[in-house]
């Protein structure tokens, strides 16, 4: 009966923590000055860099970037918007022994989540396209 406590104990104590939705002010600390690059299931999603004063670029890995802000809407509900939606485009976040995890939260129906790194890479952003 001592060895299955024991186990048990071992066990329970070896589970990751739930994770608490970060706060703005928590958010901010986080990743201010950071690029972060996002993927789901193993695959690239995209990358944002979190600029000083709540700014953001963000890219779907494509070159193409679009300048934002962050805002938080309600505790523990970080709202995006960029130049070129109306909508926007709300996240909570969450820390976890691999760096962030983004839950959608915009649209309950199509929730997901996102795994997030700093990889100390220079995110590349083209220029505007011109030409006829």
């Amino acid at each position: 009966m001592k060895y299955l406590a024991a186990v048990l104990a071992l066990t329970l104590s070896s589970l990751p923590a739930l994770a608490e939705p970060m706060s703005a002010a928590e958010f901010e600390a986080y990743v201010t000055g950071k690029t972060l690059y996002y993927g789901n299931d193993g695959v690239a999603y995209g990358a944002e860099i979190y600029h000083e004063n709540r700014r953001v670029t963000w890219s779907f890995l494509d070159g193409n970037c679009k300048e934002g802000y962050w805002y938080e809407a309600e505790p523990a509900n970080i709202c995006f918007v960029y130049e070129d939606r109306t909508d926007t485009q709300c996240w909570t976040f969450e820390r976890t022994g691999r760096g962030l995890r983004a839950t959608f939260t915009s649209d309950p129906d199509t929730t997901e989540l996102y795994e997030a790194q700093d990889l100390g890479e220079e995110l590349i952003c083209l220029g505007p396209k011109v030409g006829v």
